[in-house]
């Protein structure tokens, strides 16, 4: 399985605007959390997943997210081709990365937010998260 984009969208009148992605099923969601990087270290890189599943949605400026598919999770070749992608608040689009992935994120923009949605709740969580250094890819 590979990563993939569910496509919202904005409405917009007199009274605001109103960000949506409808498509996306939130029957698998155990638990979210916030990502605000500090203006000293815009990076977070590497986190993979064997068995988790994200999905990204930028609620606030922008990022690069970069996921790549290690081919070994305890010495990865650092040789593996890295997809970048860019998430902005002004496309509502959430990016969904299915398990056996790592990935690495940059804040483009000042006080960007990344809402992150998880498959498992934090005590599983925490026997699927590899952390890989953070020069092992390019980002």
């Amino acid at each position: 399985m590979t990563y993939s984009i569910i496509s919202g969208g904005i409405f917009k009148d007199n009274r605001g605007s109103l960000f949506h992605v409808n498509d996306f099923d939130m029957n698998k969601v155990r638990r979210f959390y916030l990502i605000e990087n500090s203006e000293e270290n815009p990076k977070r890189a590497w986190q993979g997943h064997q068995f988790e599943s994200k999905w990204f949605y930028c609620l606030k400026g922008s990022f690069l997210v970069g996921l790549v598919q290690p081919d070994n999770w305890e010495n990865p070749s650092k040789e593996l081709k890295v997809e970048n992608l860019i998430l902005k608040d002004s496309k509502s689009e959430i990016l969904c990365i299915p398990p056996g992935y790592a990935n690495g994120i940059v804040s483009l923009e000042r006080e960007s937010k990344l809402l992150v949605f998880s498959d498992f709740d934090i005590e599983k969580a925490a026997t699927d998260n590899i952390k890989f250094d953070i020069n092992t890819w390019a980002l």
